[in-house]
């Protein structure tokens, strides 16, 4: 199982504190610490808060290679405000390194020998330098996982509908449905809307988050409703992330819909139940890690 992901990594800055973040390098640290396995492209700024999270992954065992340094752009920060709901209102730093990265040698052969399935977002693609990045490497023989994230203003339909037409999995919230609903006319019933993107699309593997209401998942063939035992949530920065992680894994598996989402919905439970998106404990990962080697 060789995943890779492309896109941001940063700090989500709260009042009191920052956290280690971004969508898509959360996503492929949950892969890294369940699999044992992980790849990662990105960049981050030549400054304090670069270096600092450089020391970290160094300290943390977390492969850098494909990490560069930016010397123009500084490392991207995201202000954080928790409602009282505890879910996320964003402020994201513009022009930040992870909008300009570029391919190598090195990267592309990762690409090209040590990747099934490749992980992206939208919210890099906002500069057209990491968005040419990412669409280069579309209509390759590898599978293409899009985690939409749509974010403030950082997306057009053009760039929606790049990332429909390369994915085999796609990822959405039920509030980024309605976009999609709005830009491609689809039916207002959610489960008649992701029909008709597999269909239009020819995806795969569908996937729509619904919070407290859990996640439906259709593969073409069948589709799986499930919602979660409540708990307490304290912070629900990187549910989705963790949420998607298992589902990448479900669908290399071939897992059926059920063990994936229940998995999918425990492990974004347990995400909340933190502070930020990555958690300092290990054995949050022991129960998933279980799952994936019994199925090994």
């Amino acid at each position: 199982m060789k995943i890779t992901s492309i896109g941001e990594i940063l700090y989500d800055v709260y009042p009191d504190r920052k956290r280690l973040g971004g969508a898509p390098f959360n996503f492929i640290y949950h892969i890294k610490k369940i699999t044992g396995k992980g790849n990662f492209i990105s960049s981050l700024g030549k400054d304090d808060n670069g270096k600092e999270i450089l020391d970290y992954l160094t300290f943390a065992g977390f492969k850098t290679d494909n990490i560069s340094i930016d010397e123009q752009h500084p490392t991207g920060t995201v202000i954080v405000k928790l409602l009282e709901d505890k879910t996320p209102q964003f402020k994201i730093a513009p022009e930040c390194s992870y909008d300009f990265i570029e391919l190598n040698e090195r990267t592309i052969e990762l690409i090209e020998k040590e990747t099934d399935l490749l992980y992206f977002g939208t919210l890099s693609q906002r500069g057209k330098t990491t968005r040419n990045t990412i669409e280069s490497l579309f209509n390759r023989n590898i599978k293409f996982f899009c985690d939409l994230n749509l974010r403030q203003d950082f997306f057009t339909k053009e760039m929606i509908e790049k990332a429909l037409f390369a994915s085999n999995v796609m990822k959405i919230n039920i509030n980024e449905l309605e976009t999609l609903k709005t830009y491609f006319n689809l039916p207002d019933a959610p489960i008649k809307a992701v029909e008709r993107l597999i269909h239009e699309f020819k995806i795969d593997l569908c996937c729509v988050t619904m919070g407290e209401e859990g996640a439906l998942i259709h593969d073409r063939k069948s589709y799986n409703e499930y919602k979660g035992i409540p708990l307490k949530v304290i912070d629900t920065v990187g549910a989705g992330d963790a949420f998607a992680s298992i589902l990448a894994i479900g669908f290399l598996k071939n897992w059926n819909l059920e063990k994936i989402n229940k998995l999918a919905n425990d492990f974004a439970a347990v995400i909340c139940g933190i502070e930020g998106a990555l958690p300092e404990k290990e054995n949050i990962y022991h129960k998933f890690i279980r799952e994936f080697e019994n199925d090994s």
